[in-house]
């Protein structure tokens, strides 16, 4: 890529860096992320290392994670040893990866921690009637219910997704 066209692959680069930086990811994972996506061809981690001038080590790290969250993948390239990536661009696909790795643990974490409280808490209003006990059992109540319904709705997304999938599978068959 040349001239004006790097223009556009480095603003690609910067913007998903900064995207993934705000949501609390690696800043380099979005970068890896927007060169790959913009590049026509797999790419090596010593290319990528080159490009954004960081170690071979730092990319290797990042691009794990790419892979786990489904956002790059491994390629063969015949005549090379090598280990050669690409971009993912199927955007449901990488959501789900991310739903998948990322935010259904967390929910399940959230939930037992919650639960545990909440359990707590309800022994404890068992023996002492108290407002401030009782308000409290009340709030953690609403809040274990909100995680328990965002946890049904990334269910519901990933569910959804699949059913798309299978769906366009059949249609395409006829």
């Amino acid at each position: 890529m040349g001239g004006q066209l790097d223009e556009v692959r480095h603003g690609i680069m910067d913007t998903l860096g900064r995207i993934t930086s705000f949501w609390g990811f690696s800043k380099i994972m979005g970068q890896l992320y927007g060169m790959l996506y913009l590049s026509a061809a797999p790419m090596t981690l010593d290319d990528m290392a080159a490009s954004l001038e960081i170690s071979k080590g730092n990319v290797s790290i990042n691009i794990r994670a790419l892979e786990r969250w489904n956002m790059v993948r491994q390629v063969w390239v015949k005549g090379d040893r090598k280990d050669f990536y690409e971009a993912e661009t199927d955007f449901w696909k990488i959501i789900r990866g991310v739903l998948k790795e990322r935010e259904k643990k967390e929910f399940d974490q959230a939930l037992a921690g919650i639960g545990r409280i909440r359990t707590k808490s309800e022994e404890i209003l068992k023996k002492e009637k108290s407002v401030d006990t009782a308000f409290a059992l009340d709030r953690l109540k609403k809040l274990e219910d909100f995680i328990k319904t965002m946890d049904q709705l990334v269910g519901v997304l990933l569910t959804l997704e699949d059913l798309k999938r299978n769906f366009l599978g059949i249609v395409k068959k006829k």
